[in-house]
């Protein structure tokens, strides 16, 4: 993202997302925001999680079953940890929800956020195209206990919108 009214072009994009991209309660977009004691909020990116669509000979794309966790963040805010510290926040959320495993996918030169995918502790499981017509690197991460997931929802509505706010460095 370059500037804040892309971000929230992004946001408002995310949120007319049709209700078969938010299919679990925890499927939700958040707008992170970085907060300092005596400043206003400054909006560093977005994450979201949602219904991952399958590769197909068709268009549109249709949901594959797995949920994604992404993240999108401005230049200025990269390299500091804050894409980390939402996605960790983000995915334990999403675990203890009751989804059982969350992928993540990049392009193959996006090492950066490859490296976010490990440090909250996702599992490289290589290169597919099994996703957006597009190859790409898996990640995924599990529920400690699938068998014993149990919803423990926060929200109500699925696909709804939050802020993740982080305290800035």
């Amino acid at each position: 993202m370059r500037d804040r009214a892309e971000a929230e072009d992004r946001i408002r994009t995310w949120r007319s997302i049709g209700q078969q991209d938010m299919v679990h309660p925890a499927h939700g977009i958040w707008a992170v925001e970085l907060k300092g004691p005596a400043t206003p909020a400054t909006l560093a990116g977005t994450l979201l999680l949602k219904s991952i669509p399958a590769s197909s000979g068709s268009l549109p794309l249709k949901p594959s079953g797995d949920t994604e966790i992404g993240w999108h963040f401005h230049p200025d805010h990269w390299g500091i940890g804050y894409a980390t510290e939402a996605a960790a926040a983000v995915l334990a959320y999403a675990l203890d929800s009751g989804l059982d495993k969350v992928v993540a996918v990049t392009a193959p030169a996006n090492t950066a956020s490859q490296r976010v995918c490990a440090r909250i502790g996702m599992t490289h499981l290589g290169q597919t195209d099994k996703y957006y017509n597009a190859l790409c690197e898996l990640f995924e991460a599990k529920a400690p206990h699938p068998s014993k997931a149990t919803a423990k929802t926060r929200r109500t509505t699925a696909g709804s919108t939050g802020v993740v706010r982080l305290p800035e460095q």
